[in-house]
């Protein structure tokens, strides 16, 4: 056996309860032996103690093993404590006899046992409750461990089932862009292409990451911009303007598309004669700003019943805020007459 299989087998060996528990009645040995302040002779108090721990021992065991779930974790208190004294009552007299036949020939250690039967009863009585104490503390910890891992990966499944919901909704509407170019023939389908197959490349491998990095993300959001630049020409008025670094810091991926995408949809709408997008975002030292206004007809388009796939990106974002920024994110939307506003900030510490 080399080192690495014998490092390999003291770590798993470290880890489990067993061994936990042999260095737990171990260390209460010696612990009995070192307090022991009676006068008998050492190897006396050390076979002395070794019976006394071998019945707390067994009053343990039969105690969590058998007491607490067959009583007490059905909620049957006085029938757990009723058993646990007779435990007791049982056993102290079976050590105080065994004692007794080890050390028959020493009258004076056998009269002091007899003497104090009753400090027997209770050490028995209190290990066992103790005992109990250690059952239910650990018990509660490891409900709360599980509780916490379920939660967990119902957070991840949760978020992985938005994330993916995201992805086809905003390459729907790209893809239906770049069809319409194709159809016009369009010297811009090359560009939209080669972009479009960056942000492909993102989605692929970096935002399947908890966080990435927030030059990234801009990176991404720059060339939704840019796409979408050139798909409109002049027609509308789109600018972006970011300030502040954003060097060193990270954030949940696509965390902003969705609000672009809804800006876009709803502000360059053919009903507005001079339809614009604003985009403006501010880095701070551990939080990010993103302010988009665009506008929007004055009248209301008569939406079709029939279609459910409209808002589907903004509901998402939202609910992917509230899992993993909870207390750490401010959304305000304000919808006007004329003009539609998101404020999202988002605190990265």
């Amino acid at each position: 056996m080399n080192w690495v299989d014998f490092k390999n087998i003291n770590e798993d060996l470290l880890k489990t309860k067993g061994f936990f528990h042999i260095s737990f009645w171990v260390m209460f040995y010696f612990f009995m032996v070192l307090i022991d302040n009676s006068n008998y002779p050492t190897w006396f108090v050390l076979i002395d103690k070794l019976v006394d721990i071998s019945f707390y021992i067994m009053i343990v065991y039969i105690n969590i093993l058998y007491l607490f779930p067959t009583f007490l974790q059905k909620g049957n208190l006085l029938f757990y404590l009723f058993s646990l004294i007779i435990l007791v009552l049982l056993v102290t007299p079976i050590q105080t006899l065994c004692i007794i036949i080890l050390y028959q020939d020493n009258s004076a250690f056998v009269n002091d046992l007899l003497d104090n039967r009753t400090i027997i009863f209770l050490r028995c009585l209190l290990i066992g409750l103790i005992s109990t104490g250690y059952k239910v503390t650990s018990d509660w910890f490891g409900l709360q461990n599980e509780k916490r891992e379920l939660e967990s990966q119902n957070l991840q499944s949760e978020l992985r089932f938005l994330k993916s919901q995201i992805n086809p909704h905003f390459f729907f509407n790209t893809l239906n862009n770049l069809y319409a170019l194709t159809l016009k023939k369009s010297d811009l389908a090359p560009e939209i292409v080669l972009r479009l197959s960056e942000m492909m490349r993102y989605m692929l491998y970096e935002s399947n990451e908890k966080e990435v990095a927030l030059e990234k993300e801009i990176k991404y959001v720059m060339n939704y911009i840019e796409l979408e630049k050139l798909r409109q020409k002049d027609k509308f008025r789109i600018d972006f303007e970011i300030k502040g670094q954003a060097n060193g810091k990270k954030i949940a991926p696509l965390m902003f598309i969705p609000f672009l995408e809804n800006s876009f949809k709803h502000g360059l709408d053919t009903q507005i004669d001079k339809g614009y997008v604003n985009i403006f975002m501010h880095i701070d030292t551990h939080s990010v700003a993103l302010n988009i206004e665009n506008s929007k007809p004055h009248i209301p388009k008569i939406k079709s019943k029939n279609k459910k796939s409209g808002g589907i990106g903004l509901e998402n974002v939202k609910r992917r805020l509230k899992l993993l920024y909870p207390s750490k994110h401010n959304l305000r939307i304000s919808d006007k007459e004329d003009a539609y506003q998101i404020l999202l900030n988002i605190d990265l510490k």
